[in-house]
């Protein structure tokens, strides 16, 4: 299995943490006899020579001892390994256009001439391997017709459930793969996917239909899927997917630990919903079929996967999100709060579910703090999804948290979505506010978020507090550039009514690094053009940190800032596409030129769309005079993907809330015009 190994000049070649020399040991480890060092392997060769899906030389070199390492039978765990190489040589087009080593091409062709080797792990004596077999077959071995007679060889042959669903999955990447060759591999997933087949088998069957041949899935698809789903579910042993007792704490095992325990069942109807795309009453039935399965394992697989549709899609989901919160009364801890957690991330969208959360909320005060095993109290999940989602219910029980001993670090990040009803609050959260001292180690945590609170609430007698803790700010703090933002931005809002209080404090900064940031605000608090135009005009220049503060500020001001244009048309030209985009909303807001800025945002609107909430922001404050961009804001409004909404899932827990911004944005604009 290692010949050659102590050949290969290791240090020479590199990974993820630099010199490759510890690559021989960690291949080594794969062999061992004791299975925690082979997991420990395995974890280091993922994290050193594959370190996030990326290949380096020293991946190349490990190829030919991983294939040799599959390829005997004395060692354990080797479908782990089978499993590192379909990656190592899986295509990437977005990987490949960033490597201009030619390194992914060169990994792929070094698998490939291995391929023999999966040909004798199909019908392998462990399960694992010949599970994780058929993807390799169909990826790597050249021979369309061959691949296809030994997967229809081992599907008459094989008799565990997991391997058969592997195969009818490696089917449909068969059919997507060599359409050419597609009509024997759709003739036996027709065959699967209906009776006398286990339903599971069926489900998957239907799956791989459903992205490779619509044309062959019932008219009744929904309907059939939800029966399928049903009859798999009753059919299913107690403890069947339980998870073993950890041996070590290797990554492969925390993966292993976090995922559904119906794997099975999560993965069947997760290649069903992708395969469906934007077919979204389909898709919807279907995710109602789960939510409303007798089977708690059904349903606590529905919500996961129902955050990935709410994510991507925008449509009335009014009912699904009732169903999510009918499953907070469950007596399921992981259903609960599963259900909590997809909730908390859809804000506003969250509202049908509102009573729900709201009794829970009333039910459990045990969970309105969340203490953390690192970091300060958090605020509870239910607690958190009530305020999020606008319900007024969550301000007296807010109140109630804010009045005791213990204080969440975040709880101020939810007071803007509570709107009025979070008005009484202001008097508490000043009082807290006035509890953080400048220059500690927990100012950032808690102050941030008290003050974004507070200046939601447009609460003009927090400025003392807003005051002290920007004369306090030591230089030197890690988290002084948020801390000073975040009370620089309180003070535009806040500060108007205190402004010969305010306005020496933000004069003192027009001389720092923060000086676009001050002189906003400072206008904001006096409204002197004369007095911030030379600051704001010197910001733009290349290199300073704030050109986009600075650019924003202009907009703001308007045809009063026209002397600062020779710079803002200088920044439209700028490498970096927000400062583009910044620096074009600012010339057509100060002085109309739409002939220039016009084209800037259009193509930052297709190339970048996270910013088009600022670019939505431009044409409403132009009104009328936005009318050559309308067109893309009434394209977004028709659009049924979410402008964030990624390929490959990437996504972040605000995406929603941004999209759904957007999209009201978008129709203020079109009103307004």
């Amino acid at each position: 299995m290692f010949t050659g190994i102590d050949e290969v000049d290791w240090a020479s070649l590199r990974h993820a943490y630099g010199s490759a020399e510890d690559v021989p040991g960690l291949l080594r480890g794969l062999a061992s006899a004791d299975r925690a060092e082979r997991e420990t392997a395995l974890d280091g060769l993922y994290g050193a020579v594959h370190h996030q899906g990326d290949v380096y030389d020293s991946t190349l070199a490990c190829v030919p001892f991983l294939l040799a390492l599959v390829a005997s039978g004395e060692i354990a765990d080797r479908a782990g390994i089978v499993e590192l190489l379909v990656s190592i040589g899986a295509e990437s087009a977005s990987r490949e256009d960033l490597d201009e080593s030619g390194l992914h091409p060169r990994a792929r062709v070094g698998v490939r001439a291995g391929a023999e080797v999966f040909v004798r792990l199909a019908g392998d004596a462990d399960p694992s391997v010949r599970r994780a077999a058929p993807e390799a077959l169909v990826r790597f071995l050249d021979e369309p017709a061959r691949v296809l007679a030994l997967l229809r060889e081992r599907c008459a042959l094989e008799r565990d459930d997991r391997v058969l669903h592997a195969l009818t999955e490696s089917l449909g990447h068969f059919v997507r793969r060599h359409p050419g060759h597609a009509a024997g591999a759709l003739e036996l997933l027709t065959a699967q996917s209906s009776a006398p087949h286990d339903p599971g088998l069926r489900l998957a069957a239907l799956g791989q239909l459903a992205g490779c041949a619509p044309d062959r899935l019932p008219p009744d698809l929904v309907a059939v899927a939800v029966g399928l789903l049903r009859e798999r579910s009753a059919r299913r042993s107690a403890g069947r997917d339980a998870v073993g007792c950890p041996h070590s704490d290797t990554l492969a095992r925390r993966l292993r630990r976090l995922r559904p325990s119906d794997e099975q069942g999560s993965q069947l109807l997760r290649t069903l919903h992708r395969a469906l795309g934007a077919r979204l009453d389909e898709r919807t039935a279907l995710l109602k079929g789960q939510l409303t399965s007798p089977d708690a394992l059904d349903r606590c697989n529905a919500v996961w996967m129902s955050a990935g549709l709410f994510r991507e899609w925008r449509a009335d989901w009014a009912e699904p999100v009732a169903l999510i919160g009918a499953q907070l009364a469950s007596e399921e801890g992981r259903l609960r709060d599963a259900a909590v957690c997809v909730l908390g991330d859809l804000f506003d969208l969250a509202a049908p579910a509102a009573d729900d959360l709201a009794a829970l909320v009333t039910s459990r005060p045990d969970l309105w703090v969340r203490h953390r095993e690192r970091g300060g109290p958090a605020l509870g999940g239910p607690l958190k999804a009530l305020a999020r989602s606008g319900d007024s219910r969550a301000a007296p029980v807010l109140a109630e948290v804010l009045a005791g001993s213990v204080v969440p670090d975040d709880l101020g990040r939810v007071i803007g979505h509570l709107g009025p009803a979070a008005a009484p609050l202001a008097p508490a959260l000043r009082r807290r506010l006035g509890e953080v001292l400048p220059g500690s180690a927990e100012t950032f945590g808690r102050a941030v978020p008290l003050l974004s609170a507070l200046t939601a609430l447009g609460d003009t007698e927090a400025v003392p507090e807003v005051l002290r803790l920007l004369r306090g700010v030591p230089v030197g703090l890690p988290s002084r550039d948020a801390e000073l933002e975040s009370a620089v931005s309180a003070l535009a809002t806040l500060g108007r009514e205190a402004a010969p209080v305010v306005a020496p404090v933000l004069r003192e900064l027009l001389e720092t690094e923060y000086a676009a940031l001050a002189a906003g605000a400072l206008w904001s608090v006096e409204g002197d053009t004369s007095a911030v135009l030379p600051t704001l005009t010197a910001e733009l220049s290349d290199g300073r940190p704030r050109r986009r503060a600075a650019a924003a500020a202009l907009a703001r001001i308007g045809a009063e800032a026209r002397g600062a244009l020779p710079e803002l048309r200088r920044m439209v030209r700028a490498e970096d596409p927000w400062e583009r985009v910044s620096a074009a909303c600012a010339v057509w807001r100060v002085c109309g030129d739409a002939e220039l800025s016009a084209p800037v945002l259009r193509t930052a609107w297709r190339e970048h769309p996270s910013t088009r909430r600022t670019i939505t922001a431009c044409l409403a404050a132009l009104g009328p005079a936005g009318a050559p961009l309308h067109d893309l804001v009434r394209a977004e409004l028709a659009a049924r993907r979410r402008h964030l909404a990624s390929p490959s899932g990437g996504h972040g827990s605000r995406d929603v809330l941004d999209d759904e911004r957007l999209v009201r944005a978008c129709g203020e604009v079109l009103g307004a015009g």
